[in-house]
């Protein structure tokens, strides 16, 4: 098989996957029924594998046809992006792109950097999804997802934006009631504020000792509050409900106002959380997706609210 009729047979393979039929791929590409079927048999005797078991109702794709299909994807959007390309040389990037973010952080720091890309690009148009949830970024159709957390290896092209730290806080209402805890094992005598993700996992607090040792809470047993969105965290320990750990990002503007304090700023390990962008990885990004990335991060950068040194944090300390 020469590499035209492989590029015919994957095209074949792709269409009739996704038409559901040989025949519905045929009338897609121009051609019989008859046609898309001999092209695929061509293609799984030059494997050497079975891509696919036919009925005369139903196609359903193999173990061995899954992962080559996941491959074949890559390989066209690849021959798409470099069409894509050229035409970039000729025009303006244009179009529309998917943005997936979490409600605070989008809405903070990915939501002020918009109107300066769209007034580059007057050809992008751009739709945000403020989600926590966690998407399926080529599933649900996004081409950037702007993240939090611990950030799991996959196939997505993943490019670092900060640190998340954390810090625990509470204002000066309720450690002028309460008093400060000058040691974690206090905080069992103390009002507690617990963050749950929506998986229903409890955040941890993490302390460091003398010895570099690392000690655990779980507030969820002890928790007078437990929330989910972070920047409800903020607001109940600006009222003065407890104690919570947040992220700096989302306090920073408290703490210099006054109207919150860290406590066990000596204590406290911060974690390693962190803020990526994501995208799906193929051999070439539209000039779309290309401009917003670049954009993105450079704003993201220059946003100082997300690079405080943690060292920088001590006057806010009690």
């Amino acid at each position: 098989m020469d590499s035209s009729q492989r590029v015919r047979a994957i095209i074949s393979l792709v269409q009739a996957v996704d038409a559901g039929s040989f025949a519905a791929a045929g009338r897609l590409l121009g051609v019989t029924s008859a046609a898309v079927s001999k092209n695929v048999a061509g293609l799984e005797k030059a494997l050497g594998v079975r891509l696919m078991n036919r009925t005369t109702r139903t196609l359903k794709l193999t173990e061995e046809g899954e992962a080559f299909l996941r491959q074949a994807r890559v390989a066209l959007e690849a021959l798409d992006a470099a069409v894509d390309t050229i035409a970039a040389q000729r025009a303006v990037p244009a179009g529309r792109v998917r943005i997936s973010t979490s409600s605070a952080f989008g809405q903070d720091h990915v939501l002020p950097a918009l109107p300066a890309l769209l007034a580059r690009y007057p050809g992008l148009s751009v739709e945000v999804d403020f989600d926590d949830r966690v998407v399926d970024i080529v599933r649900d159709g996004y081409d950037i997802a702007v993240r939090g957390g611990n950030i799991p290896d996959s196939a997505l092209v993943t490019r670092p934006v900060c640190r998340l730290n954390t810090v625990l806080v509470a204002s000066p209402e309720y450690l002028a009631k309460h008093g400060a805890p000058q040691t974690p094992d206090a905080l069992i005598a103390h009002r507690l504020i617990a963050r749950r993700f929506l998986s229903g996992h409890v955040v941890p607090w993490n302390f460091k000792g003398e010895d570099a040792s690392i000690t655990t809470l779980d507030p969820a047993g002890k928790a007078l509050l437990t929330l989910s969105a972070p920047e409800s965290l903020v607001q109940a320990a600006c009222d003065s409900v407890g104690i919570a750990e947040v992220g700096v990002h989302l306090a920073l503007e408290h703490l210099r106002a006054g109207s919150l304090k860290i406590v066990l700023h000596q204590f406290h390990q911060s974690g390693s959380h962190e803020m990526v962008m994501q995208y799906p990885h193929r051999a070439l990004v539209a000039p779309r997706v290309q401009v917003t990335v670049k954009h993105l991060l450079e704003a993201l950068e220059a946003d100082r609210k997300l690079h405080v040194p943690m060292n920088a944090l001590d006057a806010y300390a009690v």
